[in-house]
C-alpha cells in the first residue's frame, strides 16, 4: 500500500512514517500544504494521512480539492485540535476517519488498514446510514 503522509512535525512525521514501513508500506512524506497538493494531483497513492494544520494552510484545502475533482482515495485526518467541530468538518468534507494526536501507533496502522478495505466505496457514501 502507498501512503502519503502529510504532517509538518518531524517528530511525529519520522515515528508514523517509521511504523508504516515496519508494516510494509510505502511512505511519501508531504511537510506543506503546497507538496501535499502537488502530490494529490499525481495521485500515486492509495490513502492519505493528512494534518489539519500545516505552515503554509489547512489540510482542509487538501481533502476539499479532492471532493472537487471526484478523487475516491480514502483520508484520514490527524489533528491535535479535539474539537468535535473540527472532527465533524472533516468528516463532511470526506475523510474516512479522524485521530487524535497523541495517538498510539498501532492505532493508527489498523485505521489505515480499515480505511484502506473500504476504499473502493465512494467517499459520500461511506458515512450513508
Amino acid at each position: 500500500m502507498r501512503v502519503l503522509l502529510v504532517e509538518d512535525n518531524p517528530t511525529i512525521g519520522n515515528a508514523v512514517q517509521d511504523h508504516l514501513r515496519a508494516e510494509g508500506w510505502s511512505v511519501e512524506w508531504a511537510l506543506t500544504l503546497e507538496a501535499a497538493m502537488r502530490s494529490v494531483i499525481v495521485g500515486a497513492h492509495d490513502i492519505v494521512l493528512l494534518d489539519l494544520r500545516l505552515p503554509d494552510g489547512s489540510g482542509l484545502s487538501v481533502l476539499e480539492s479532492m471532493e472537487r475533482h471526484g478523487d475516491q482515495r480514502p483520508v484520514i485526518v490527524m489533528s491535535a485540535y479535539d474539537q468535535l467541530s473540527d472532527q465533524m468538518t472533516a468528516i463532511d468534507i470526506g475523510a474516512v476517519d479522524y485521530l487524535v494526536k497523541p495517538f498510539a501507533l498501532k492505532e493508527m496502522a489498523a485505521r489505515v488498514r480499515k480505511a484502506a478495505t473500504v476504499q473502493g466505496c465512494p467517499r459520500g457514501m461511506r458515512n450513508a446510514g
